[in-house]
């Protein structure tokens, strides 16, 4: 049993659909669970709609509507043939139940609305997916996840319950499996016991192909993706970026934690809870060996690069030359928590804190004039933060040479450095 996730990008034309049949193609003997997202950009569309329904524009969030609903009829026209009025009628079912819900007045908050709504991204794309497997001779069955993924109300943010979600995985899920190969199903989204629809946040359906893989015991995830393998620095920031083949749970943590765009640590866990291998390879040139992540360790790493920018330096300083101690640091702690707002660096000197957040301008603003009430505060705007895991001085010079490094810390196998 394999569970393969195959992301917006990868459904976003006619073209990459069929794409994705050719893929799943060599693995037809194979027992795989298919996790699909919502279409390319569908999931900013469909937001749109959220927020002119939630505003009371009633028509705009309609007008909006139609123009995602034509978008993914013209696309099953274009893939379907024999299939597509049974496709059609799917979809006009899922149009229905949305269109029902922007025909009346937002009386709830706004992040149940947005799951209503967004959630059917994946539900579109998954129809079409589904009819365009079966009608090019790869037998499938689709499932609506809903059913299976039962989450608490938590909207945007939701929560699995993993005993019950278990148990409809082992009930329902596994015995399809005795007559299809194929079992697809969408990514990101679930339902409350009210049978309200959830989503489950940041990279949520890498986390459903996590969960279903933890679950059914698979021996892989693959997450199929736009680029050939993890590179060990984002190559649009760093053309010279290499391939890494090869990474350990505990490394892909650590890069997630300071800032790359990798795969998100909620996603690990249930792999790594059942030492299960996650591979990340290329949909546009499947041929290539992509990066395998696994418990085992992994030596001679090349420097693992991330480059933050737009990053602002908060300067605390006692007014009266006394320590800075741990109870003026809780209260900046509990700041942070109050404006959603990460340390992605901080060191404690005997009169000062430095901090280095990201630069959202409204937040700091806010945050900055509560702290003044507790000391002297200093912001310093326009900053860049670099992280070097397994670095060496040769890569640390090369990438700061005409900068200023303003705050430094290091260990041996992380140094990061505050740049400007």
């Amino acid at each position: 049993m394999k569970v393969f996730k195959f992301g917006g990008a990868s459904v976003n034309t006619v073209e990459r659909i069929q794409n994705l049949a050719r893929i799943l193609q060599p693995y037809s003997g194979e027992k795989i669970m298919v996790i699909i997202s919502a279409m390319g950009k569908t999931t900013n569309a469909l937001e749109k709609v959220a927020e002119a329904f939630f505003a009371g524009k009633k028509e705009e969030a309609l007008a909006l509507f139609e123009q995602v609903k034509n978008q993914h009829l013209t696309t099953a026209k274009y893939l379907l043939v024999t299939g597509y009025l049974a496709c059609e009628r799917q979809l006009r079912d899922f149009f229905t139940e949305a269109e029902w819900l922007l025909h009346d007045q937002p009386v709830r908050e706004y992040d149940y609305y947005y799951d209503q709504l967004v959630s059917t991204g994946e539900l579109f794309s998954t129809a079409i997916v589904s009819a365009y497997l079966a009608e090019t001779g790869i037998p499938n069955h689709w499932v609506d996840v809903r059913d299976i993924f039962r989450t608490d109300d938590d909207f945007r943010d939701a929560e699995i319950d993993w005993a019950y979600t278990s148990a409809r995985v082992k009930e329902d899920i596994m015995p399809l499996f005795h007559n299809h190969n194929i079992v697809l199903t969408q990514g990101f989204i679930g339902s409350t016991d009210e049978n309200e629809s959830t989503t489950l946040g940041r990279e949520g359906s890498d986390y459903s192909a996590a969960v279903f893989a933890n679950m059914l015991d698979a021996e892989s995830q693959t997450i199929w993706k736009d680029v050939v393998s993890v590179m060990n620095a984002d190559p649009k920031q760093f053309p010279e970026a290499v391939s890494v083949p090869e990474l350990n749970y505990n490394e892909v943590i650590e890069m997630a934690y300071y800032g790359a765009q990798i795969i998100h640590p909620k996603t690990i866990k249930p792999l790594q809870n059942k030492d299960i291998p996650l591979l990340v390879k290329s949909f546009i040139d499947p041929s290539l060996p992509g990066t395998v992540i696994h418990n085992k360790p992994v030596p001679h790493l090349p420097p693992i690069i991330v480059l933050k920018e737009q990053q602002v330096l908060l300067e605390i300083r006692s007014r009266d030359f006394s320590f800075i101690g741990e109870h003026l640091v809780g209260q900046l702690y509990h700041l942070f928590e109050k404006w959603h707002l990460k340390p992605n660096l901080t060191q404690n000197g005997a009169i000062s804190f430095l901090c280095v957040l990201d630069d959202k301008q409204e937040k700091i603003g806010k945050l900055a004039q509560e702290a003044a009430a507790l000391a002297d505060v200093q912001l310093k705007r326009g900053l860049s933060l670099l992280t070097i895991r397994h670095y060496n001085q040769s890569v640390v010079d090369q990438l700061t040479k005409g900068k200023q490094i303003l705050l430094r810390q290091q260990t041996p196998e992380t140094i990061q450095l505050l740049l400007s």
